[in-house]
């Protein structure tokens, strides 16, 4: 069973808000075993509303539209809407004195626009929406169903939670689409590929395999569509420790697990304690730690040290080694993380020092340039990595390479 999801708003297409609605529903279908053929956006428009309708319903049997159901002029799908399907509107009692009383609470009058919003397709069945003043609407036609919802994303998801998907189960007969996924790091994507493609071409044919690479990660999802659901999760689970025996020192975890995640656990358990002190990186370490419920156990301090003068004065770094061989440098990232380390007594500490861009390369030091160092109890020491040209993926490339250099000095901790 297929469906199309249609995000309506010229703010989406100017750039001006990013589309979150259309990942929201696109998971809540595949978990209950619709396959999204189409995602698209289009904008205010009577005529493109129309058009693209008419080739969602040509290839969908479900079909959901975000957005244009607010109370101002620009917000015309419910009007479009009510035309396509050939009704009139008429006044919802409940949802208008829903409409009010919400309004009441904020000091807000319930004026002509507001009403409007109580003014509903008569074919359509009202998807009453708790969390704002615009209703969603249920169509259908010739067994397809369309579904119009607010654009606000918090009243999407909860009218999709409590209204959308109970009444899509309930009225088709749905088989289960299974997605699993496998996150590997510290192996590039055509190593990876060339490594397990033994595996790869031996899966099953309903199993379909996804490359997903990301700094210094790549996911590795195994989805099958339109199955019985238990038996084809059983398959994958096989087919993955399968894969754990080819590449047993790249597996971070499953799903949304992440390398972070994996140092974390080795900290927390062996009661050990880290610190960053970051250049390039500007704390962004800091932070895929910090955001993790628990760190303030092991986690001591982060220093975003972006001059010279607080990376000598505050970490101890020699200005002679700056002077001689420069901040980007080899030296400077092992004084750094040496530094890190002693003003917060940690076990461990990480450090970046880079050129992050878009100017300040050279022929010598290009833009991307990054030296990550480490110090643990017995040593110091620190890695070239040459992360891009961007400075955003610079900057998370580095991120990575240096919580992954920090993952396999744990690893080998007894």
């Amino acid at each position: 069973m297929k469906a199309t999801i249609i995000t309506i708003g010229d703010e989406i297409l100017i750039g001006q808000i990013l589309d979150t609605n259309s990942r929201y529903i696109s998971r809540a279908l595949n978990a209950h075993g619709i396959v999204v053929a189409e995602r698209t956006s289009i904008g205010d428009n009577r005529a493109q509303i129309i058009e693209t309708l008419d080739r969602a319903l040509a290839q969908s049997e479900v079909v959901i539209i975000t957005g244009g159901l607010g109370p101002t002029k620009d917000d015309i799908t419910k009007h479009t809407l009510c035309d396509y399907f050939g009704s009139t509107l008429r006044y919802d009692e409940r949802e208008a004195e829903h409409i009010r009383t919400m309004l009441e609470v904020r000091n807000i009058a319930f004026n002509e626009l507001n009403r409007g919003q109580a003014m509903v397709p008569e074919c359509c069945t009202v998807l009453h929406n708790a969390h704002g003043t615009a209703p969603g609407m249920w169509f259908e036609r010739e067994g397809r169903v369309v579904i119009s919802l607010p654009g606000v994303p918090f009243e999407m998801q909860h009218l999709i939670d409590d209204e959308v998907m109970p009444r899509l189960c309930k009225q088709f007969e749905l088989r289960e689409i299974v997605h699993r996924t496998m996150i590997t790091f510290g192996i590039a994507e055509s190593i990876l590929a060339e490594r397990i493609a033994a595996w790869e071409d031996a899966l099953p044919e309903y199993l379909h395999l996804a490359y997903l690479p990301a700094p210094n990660v790549v996911r590795l999802r195994l989805s099958a569509y339109e199955v019985e659901g238990k038996e084809v999760s059983r398959e994958i689970d096989a087919q993955f420790t399968k894969l754990q025996e080819i590449i047993p020192n790249n597996i971070a975890g499953f799903e949304e697990a992440s390398v972070e995640e994996l140092v974390h656990n080795i900290l927390t358990e062996k009661g050990l304690t880290l610190a960053v002190a970051e250049s390039c990186t500007g704390g962004v370490i800091a932070s895929k730690f910090t955001a993790q419920a628990g760190a303030s156990t092991y986690f001591l301090c982060g220093v975003v040290a972006y001059s010279n003068d607080i990376k000598c004065n505050v970490l101890g770094v020699k200005y002679a080694d700056i002077e001689r061989v420069g901040a980007v440098s080899e030296a400077v990232a092992m004084s750094m993380a040496d530094g890190a380390r002693a003003i917060s007594g940690a076990n461990f500490a990480i450090s970046t020092t880079g050129i992050a861009g878009p100017t300040g390369g050279s022929a010598e030091k290009p833009v991307g340039t990054v030296w990550i160092g480490i110090s643990t109890p017995t040593k110091t020491y620190a890695v070239l990595k040459h992360c891009g040209t961007d400075r955003s993926q610079i900057i998370s490339r580095a991120s990575a390479y240096a919580i992954a250099l920090l993952y396999e000095e744990l690893k080998s901790i007894k």
